[in-house]
């Protein structure tokens, strides 16, 4: 029996399994060998095949982020709207067969984009180039899942289905466990708040289906067994998403405010031209870059280069990104902008910057 066989075989078991107190370690545990089986599945095979065309794009620019949707949704013509580069659009299923960068320039950052083939039903077992495409959308920052809007929630519930058996969490935080095992002394297992979903038992008996029997278990929040097994299995990725409704033009004005309520989601018409500004707006939210402009001495700031950082960069961030020696020789920096309480400020290296704060760095 392969694994595919077995995998097919615990979802049904699952599936036909009434949810209850009764069996909620049968279904832990069923989760668990789930969990263990498609791990097996993501890893590479062995024998080496023949060497194929390069699939995954060099990571350039400041941030990175991965087109993902079923074939035919519009993922080339945003490409070809949004960057400088053609990518072949035609009114056919998989024009798209390998993975094809471009770069979105906004408010000074250059923000990688890659235009990936579509996913079909079955990516995640391999079909149709399934797992090479999701495993480069496991590098991107965010992924832009592009929707039909015209085929309703099917296409949505399908996509996050098999991102979600491949490890790619969309939108969550990671469960606020504590995991770590050790060569003995058995299982330590508490908890910080009332536990709804998982007991001693059931973390037991999942610990057990991984070969693990001397933990330290500590839960800080009321997690689901799947979330424990994620912490478990240790390979998972948190990434946000942004749910993109194409051809919003072909339904009723009634069904387009549906969509653009939901969380998460922005719908466009690549067609048309439409809502593509707020889109981009959007994604500079979610990629959390900010602008830093630097200033020398008795000069006014440099407004036309700005250093592109993450939320939550520090001073000594902005030192390694000018000069990797430059953190070294810091004495202290000026900082104008919203950051500070009064302009400029005199600040050390652990000063959090905000989006355009201008800094003056002095050396010692």
């Amino acid at each position: 029996m392969g694994i595919l066989e077995k995998i097919s075989e615990i979802e049904k078991e699952i599936s036909r399994t009434q949810k209850n107190k009764a069996t909620e370690y049968h279904l832990g545990l069923l989760k668990a060998k789930l969990a263990k089986y498609r791990s097996q599945l993501l890893e590479p095979s062995k024998s080496a095949g023949a060497k194929g065309e390069g699939f995954d794009v060099m990571k350039s620019g400041d941030a990175r982020v991965a087109l993902i949707g079923f074939p035919s949704v519009g993922k080339s013509t945003f490409l070809s709207l949004m960057t400088s580069t053609a990518s072949e659009a035609a009114s056919y299923e998989f024009t798209t067969l390998t993975c094809i960068p471009g770069v979105i320039e906004y408010k000074g950052a250059n923000i990688q984009l890659l235009d990936l083939p579509g996913i079909i039903e079955g990516a995640a077992q391999g079909k149709g180039r399934g797992r090479q495409v999701i495993a480069v959308a496991r590098t991107a920052d965010v992924v832009i899942m592009m929707l039909d809007a015209t085929k309703g929630d099917v296409q949505r519930a399908l996509l996050e289905k098999e991102l979600e058996s491949v490890g790619i969490r969309l939108n969550r935080t990671k469960p606020n466990i504590y995991f770590k095992p050790k060569k003995g002394g058995g299982l330590s297992y508490n908890s910080t708040v009332p536990l709804t979903q998982c007991s001693e038992k059931l973390v037991q008996l999942i610990l057990h289906e991984y070969k693990i029997f001397n933990a330290e278990v500590l839960f800080r929040e009321d997690c689901t067994p799947d979330e424990f097994i994620d912490v478990i299995v240790g390979n998972r990725v948190y990434m946000p998403c942004l749910y993109v409704y194409n051809k919003v033009d072909q339904i009723s004005i009634e069904e387009v405010d549906r969509l653009a309520r939901r969380p998460h989601s922005v719908v466009i018409s690549c067609g048309m031209k439409l809502n593509l500004d707020y889109l981009l707006e959007m994604l500079w939210e979610y990629l959390a870059l900010i602008c830093i402009y630097t200033k020398k001495r008795g000069e006014r700031p440099d407004f036309n280069d700005a250093i592109i950082m993450r939320r939550g960069a520090s001073v000594e961030h902005v030192c390694h990104r000018i000069h990797r020696t430059l953190a070294s020789q810091f004495k202290y920096a000026l900082v104008w902008g919203t950051s500070t309480k009064y302009s400029p400020q005199r600040v050390g290296v652990t000063h959090i910057m905000e989006h355009e704060d201008v800094i003056q760095i002095v050396k010692k």
